[in-house]
């Protein structure tokens, strides 16, 4: 990781940069080495919402994005699923990829 960061600080993360082929190798191995090291617990997207909410000191009514308090409440209880309007008022509030709430 420190070689990786070591040349995205030189510029590697341009595709351009004649270091980029090998920067994008190392983190593919670097995923390979995490993927059998350490396993990610299962986490549902009610998880994640509840995650962030905590790390940014949010509460359910600061959320007028989702829906309602109520709305909100039955999505971290799991009695609602998270839409895809759900998920992209998410995506944008906390600049985090879809992918953390599917």
């Amino acid at each position: 990781m420190a070689v990786m960061n070591t040349l995205l600080d030189a510029g590697a993360a341009d595709e351009q940069h004649t270091l980029a082929d090998l920067v994008a190798t190392l983190g593919e191995l670097v995923a390979d080495y995490d993927a059998v090291h350490y396993q990610l617990p299962d986490v549902t997207g009610a998880d994640a919402l509840r995650f962030l909410m905590q790390q940014h000191q949010l509460t359910q009514s600061d959320l007028p994005e989702i829906g309602t308090q109520g709305v909100v409440s039955e999505i971290l209880r799991g009695k609602r699923e998270l839409n895809v309007r759900h998920i992209r008022a998410l995506v944008g509030r906390f600049h985090v990829p879809a992918s953390v709430f599917i």
